[in-house]
C-alpha cells in the first residue's frame, strides 16, 4: 500500500527511458504460441479502504465486478465494467472497547477513521466465536461489498491482515511500534493465527464466503510501520514470519480449513519478497505455503525473474497481490502490468484501490467525505486488460515489452493488448505461428484508450486480418486491445 512510496514510483518513472526499450516507427511483432503457465486466475482489488466508505453502493459493485456498462453518480458518466473476479478482504485490527476495565487501544494521532478497520476479536479472553469476546456486526460496509462482489461473479477470495488486533501488540497500537520495529511478541503468534482462521471459518459458515487463501502479513519487512503512522501496519521480520506460518497452518487445520492456501509474504517490493522467501525456506514453503504474494511498488526495477524462478522451481503460484501508483494516466500502470506478465509471470494481478485521491485510485474519490469525482484515464487503461484477458485464458510469452497476448482455447479467441510510448508507430502483428486463423478480410474487434484523452476505451472498427497479420498505427501513450476469433494454437 502506498506509504512512503510516491518517491519510489516517481523514481521508477524516471528510469523508464533507461530500462525499457521504446518502440520504433515500425514494429514487427511475431505472436508466439508458447503459454507461460496454467490458466490465468484473474484480476482483483483489495477492499480496504474504499469499501469501508462505499460498500453500500450497488452501482460501484456493478462497475468493479461486472462487465456491464453502468451509469453512476455523480453526473451522467457511464463506465464499462472492469469485471474483476478476485477480492482481497482486510481483517481489521481496531476496536474501541476496554479490556479488564483499563486496557484500551492506542491509536495514532495521524490515522484517519477511514483507514481504521474494525476487528472482530475484541479482547482475546475467549477464542469461542460465539462468545462476547467477538463482535461479528462490525465492518459492515467492507463485508457488504465482498458479498456484492460474490453476487456479481467474483470467485476468488483472500483474507489478509495489515496488522494483528491491537491488543496483541506490544504497544496496543495497530499502526506500528514507536521505532518501526517489531511490535508483535512471540506470545501472540498463535492468537494472530486463531484470529485469521476463525474469521475464515465464520465467513464460510455464516456469510457463504469461502476464502481461498489467507495472507497473515502485509509489507511486514518494511520499517515504516510506526505508532505515528497513517494506517494499520506491523513490522514482522522474516524469521518471525517463518515461525508464524506453521502456527497458522495448525490453526487452519483445527478449523477444518485444510483446503485453504496460505499466501506469503506481501512484501512491498520484489527484492523484499525474494529476501523473505529465502528466509522462510523451502521446507515451509512446500509444506505450509501455497502461493507467493508480492506487491509491485518497486515499479520497473527489482528481481522479477529471480522471484518467478524461485517460486516456480518448487511449484508455487505467484500473485502480484497489490499494485498502486499516483500516475492518473495509467501509463505507469500499463508498463508495469506488461513487465509483470512478461517477466514475473504471475497467475493474477490485483489493484490496491479502485477509489482514492491524488490519482492513486482508478476513480478519483475523497474517502474521508465519501465523495466521488470521476474515472481517470487509468481506469480505462486497466479496462483494456481486465475486460479482455479473462480468467481461464492463457498468457502467451513475448519478447516485446509493449504487448500482452492471451488466448482462450475453448472459444479460440486471441487477445492482444498493445501500447506505444514513442512517436506515432505502426505495429504489425504476425499471427502466422498459429495453426488456424480466420480468413483474410475478417473484421477484428478493437478498443482504444489514447494519451490525449480523446478516446477512453472507444471501439475501433477499421481493423481487419490481412495476410495472416494485423496492422495498426498507435500514437504516443495509446493502449489498444484486439480480439480475433477462430485462432487455434
Amino acid at each position: 500500500m502506498p506509504t512512503f512510496l510516491s518517491r519510489i514510483v516517481g523514481s521508477a518513472v524516471l528510469l523508464w527511458s533507461l530500462l525499457l526499450p521504446f518502440t520504433q516507427a515500425d514494429q514487427q511483432v511475431s505472436i508466439t504460441t508458447n503459454t507461460y503457465s496454467d490458466a490465468w486466475e484473474g484480476w482483483g482489488v483489495s477492499l480496504a479502504w474504499w469499501a469501508k466508505a462505499f460498500g453500500d453502493r450497488d452501482d460501484l459493485a456493478d462497475i468493479v465486478f461486472t462487465l456491464n456498462s453502468t451509469k453512476w453518480e455523480p453526473g451522467d458518466q457511464t463506465l464499462p465494467g472492469l469485471g474483476l473476479n478476485i477480492v482481497r478482504y482486510n481483517a481489521g485490527a481496531c476496536s474501541w472497547n476496554t479490556i479488564n476495565g483499563s486496557v484500551t487501544m492506542s491509536a495514532s494521532a495521524n490515522i484517519p477513521s477511514t483507514k481504521q478497520i474494525e476487528g472482530y476479536w475484541l479482547d482475546g479472553l475467549s477464542s469461542d466465536p460465539s462468545s462476547s469476546s467477538w463482535n461479528w456486526t462490525v465492518d459492515a460496509n467492507q463485508r457488504d461489498m465482498m458479498l456484492k462482489a460474490q453476487e456479481r461473479g467474483a470467485n476468488i477470495f483472500e483474507l489478509f491482515s495489515n496488522s494483528p488486533m491491537w491488543w496483541q501488540l506490544n504497544n496496543h497500537n495497530p499502526s506500528g511500534a514507536d521505532d518501526g520495529g517489531s511490535n508483535l511478541p512471540s506470545s501472540q503468534y498463535r492468537n494472530h493465527a486463531i484470529y485469521l482462521s476463525t474469521i475464515a471459518k465464520y465467513a464460510k459458515d455464516n456469510w457463504g464466503v469461502t476464502f481461498d487463501s489467507i495472507e497473515p502479513f502485509n509489507e511486514p519487512s518494511s520499517n515504516w510501520w510506526k505508532s505515528s503512522g497513517t494506517q494499520e501496519g506491523c513490522y514482522i521480520d522474516a524469521d518471525s514470519q517463518k515461525a508464524i506460518i506453521p502456527i497458522l497452518r495448525d490453526e487452519m487445520k483445527a478449523q477444518g480449513l485444510d483446503g485453504t492456501t496460505i499466501a506469503a509474504s506481501d512484501e512491498n517490493s520484489y527484492q523484499l519478497a525474494l529476501n523473505s522467501w529465502n528466509t522462510i525456506g523451502e521446507s515451509i514453503q512446500k509444506s505450509d505455503v501455497g502461493r507467493m504474494n508480492t506487491h509491485g511498488y518497486s515499479g520497473s526495477s527489482g528481481p522479477r525473474d529471480d522471484l518467478q524462478k524461485l517460486a516456480r522451481g518448487i511449484g508455487q503460484k505467484v500473485w502480484d497481490s497489490e499494485y498502486g501508483d499516483n500516475d492518473g494516466t495509467g501509463h505507469t500502470m500499463v508498463k508495469n502490468i506488461m513487465l509483470d506478465l512478461r517477466i514475473l509471470k504471475p497467475d493474477a494481478w490485483v489493484q490496491w484501490q479502485v477509489l482514492d485521491g491524488s490519482d492513486w485510485g482508478l476513480i478519483e474519490a475523497d474517502i474521508s467525505s465519501s465523495t466521488l469525482k470521476g474515472a481517470t484515464e487509468k481506469y480505462f487503461n486497466l479496462a483494456q486488460f481486465t475486460r479482455h484477458i479473462r480468467p481461464g485464458m492463457k498468457i502467451l510469452e513475448t519478447s516485446s515489452s509493449n504487448i500482452v497476448p492471451a488466448i482462450d482455447e475453448d472459444s479460440h479467441t486471441l487477445v492482444i493488448v498493445a501500447a506505444n510510448w514513442d512517436e506515432q508507430s505502426t505495429f504489425n502483428f504476425d499471427l502466422s505461428n498459429f495453426s488456424k486463423l480466420p480468413t483474410d478480410g475478417s473484421k477484428i474487434r478493437s478498443w482504444m484508450t489514447n494519451g490525449n484523452g480523446e478516446k477512453l476505451y472507444a471501439s475501433v472498427d477499421n481493423i481487419a486480418l490481412d495476410n495472416q497479420s494485423i496492422s495498426t498505427s498507435l500514437g504516443n501513450g495509446t493502449v489498444q486491445t484486439f480480439e480475433i476469433d477462430g485462432v487455434y494454437l
